[in-house]
């Protein structure tokens, strides 16, 4: 439990986002380490109810020791994905704020046997529910070389994704590629390393991260999935930490909106457009300085916030 640390990154921003109401219910669908959560709790009382939502086990056995003082908390092993059948399953027919803190948490990261960091040898697994679904192994062992050139190159953002994937395949054709030190030292080899910038993993691994967990494609759904469960003047609250995430939350926020497309000298809306809510935040809300130099992961953090008509 000692290992997994967490800093909660933009606490009081997210905190005075959700706009807490002390009977109201919330829900944190990226659990991890209880760092919002716990302060979320502290907020709520005792007929509030706060409901927390990981897909790691690992998370969920953490967080409740975490916040065993708190009992109006419930818990779900699950994926924030399928908020809808969640809250159904619960009972719960909307709540007045969710939280998204998206990605990886620290801990996974650092825990050696996860395969998340490219920094520690281990086996080559980036599952964030280790219940279920495919492993990094089975991704760069099995995907065509086109399918890894494309993956990395949309999800790492990495230009050298062609000569990546075409050194992975060159080295599967004598063995499969089983640690997360095999696939480092491809990379390396493939990816020429400049002073001054990051390791030329990085970006290989989030790629391949992102597709074990599939955690792109259904972002989208599941923000509009998010809001529809809102009550009026609900609010949710996204983390995001890359650009793709970003602007999956950005598209969604914008379609809920909605937008009058009348000209504009007509003098009443005749396009019957409608509106879920309004984005709170035109422009995402940045790490200050001072936070950015204490919790280096928040360095790339955005959060938005959108609120239920």
């Amino acid at each position: 439990m000692e290992n997994f640390n967490h800093v909660p990154v933009l606490l009081k921003e997210c905190l005075d986002g959700l706009n807490i109401k002390p009977d109201g219910v919330y829900v944190d669908g990226t659990l991890g380490g209880a760092g919002h959560s716990k302060e979320i709790a502290k907020k709520i009382a005792k007929q509030g109810l706060l409901l927390g939502i990981d897909r790691d086990e690992e998370a969920i056995c953490v967080a409740k020791e975490r916040l065993k003082e708190y009992t109006n908390v419930k818990f779900a092993h699950e994926n924030h994905d399928h908020i809808k059948q969640i809250l159904a399953e619960l009972e719960i027919p909307a709540v007045d704020g969710i939280l998204l803190d998206l990605g990886v948490s620290s801990y996974q990261l650092d825990e050696r046997n996860r395969g998340f960091s490219y920094m520690a040898d281990s086996q080559l697994d980036m599952r964030m529910d280790t219940s279920s679904g495919i492993t990094a192994k089975d991704v760069v062992n099995t995907y065509s070389e086109e399918q890894l050139a494309n993956i990395i190159y949309e999800y790492g953002e990495e230009k050298f994704s062609r000569r990546i994937a075409k050194n992975i395949c060159e080295y599967r054709k004598t063995k499969p590629i089983q640690t997360t030190l095999e696939l480092v030292a491809l990379i390396e080899k493939s990816v020429p390393r400049k002073k001054g910038e990051g390791h030329p993993a990085k970006r290989t691994f989030q790629a391949i991260r992102i597709e074990v967990n599939d955690e792109i494609k259904p972002l989208y759904d599941t923000i509009l999935a998010s809001i529809d469960v809102l009550k009026p003047q609900g609010r949710l609250c996204v983390i995001t930490f890359h650009s793709l995430e970003d602007r999956a939350v950005k598209n969604a926020f914008l379609q809920a909106e909605g937008k009058c497309t009348c000209p504009p000298d007509l003098p009443y809306c005749r396009c019957g457009y409608h509106s879920l809510g309004k984005i709170i935040t035109k422009k995402p809300i940045l790490p200050t300085e001072e936070e950015r130099n204490q919790n280096t992961r928040s360095k790339s953090a955005k959060l938005r916030i959108f609120e239920k008509l």
